[in-house]
């Protein structure tokens, strides 16, 4: 998969380097005397494209520059990814909120806060790109059993009745499963997903949560 990943970077990188050089020619090329290149009788700028790895240059008119840039349309991957993550994202906000009043440990408290802190901002990115997309109504119902990690309505229940020690350790547990699940769902969606953003969202929830997962292990 990382493999794929890094292939698909490169094309990414090789279109827009390519797409980038082309309108540079071409506002060059119009700027020359103040005459625009069709007046010249040019065929119009070519660019050079950086070839892939082990692969020589190649010379593209501004067309064929523009028609390289990769189709990063949204599949139903994509939309599936931000919709289970909201939801997913939904249920730590829970866990976390229950922190403050319940947990007796210092840096549980101050844990539960970094990850509300980080998952709202998220949540809010997500929702911002289905409506830019047209997917904020598209959603399914996605059940729990969809969406690994998350804890059941009767763990829920025991962690409300948990305080002190007691609720310490089983918001750990839990957290570390939930971010656990999350990690899947992301590394999931970089494989079967299309859109560079929703890429980018899911490689930050990866780094971020395989952190946290740590962090919480040494408590």
């Amino acid at each position: 998969m990382l493999n794929r990943r890094r292939a698909a970077c490169v094309r990414r990188s090789v279109a827009l380097a390519a797409v980038t050089a082309a309108v540079l020619a071409l506002g060059a090329c119009e700027s020359d005397s103040g005459t625009p290149a069709k007046a010249k009788g040019d065929a119009g700028p070519s660019v050079v494209a950086p070839g892939k790895p082990g692969e020589p240059a190649r010379t593209l008119s501004a067309e064929e520059a523009a028609k390289a840039t990769p189709d990063d349309s949204p599949n139903a991957a994509d939309f599936s990814y931000a919709h289970m993550m909201i939801a997913h994202h939904g249920q730590a906000l829970q866990m976390t909120a229950l922190a403050p009043d319940r947990a007796g440990s210092t840096q549980v408290k101050r844990l539960a806060e970094r990850i509300a802190a980080s998952q709202k901002p998220e949540i809010g990115a997500m929702q911002g790109w289905l409506k830019t997309n047209g997917g904020e109504k598209g959603g399914h119902d996605h059940g729990q059993a969809a969406m690994p990690g998350m804890a059941t309505t009767a763990q829920l229940a025991q962690l409300r009745g948990a305080k002190g020690k007691a609720f310490d350790e089983l918001f750990l547990k839990l957290m570390i499963t939930h971010h656990q699940g999350a990690v899947t769902m992301a590394t999931d969606a970089l494989s079967k997903g299309n859109n560079i953003l929703v890429e980018e969202m899911a490689s930050d929830v990866i780094a971020q949560q395989t952190s946290e997962i740590n962090r919480m292990r040494a408590l």
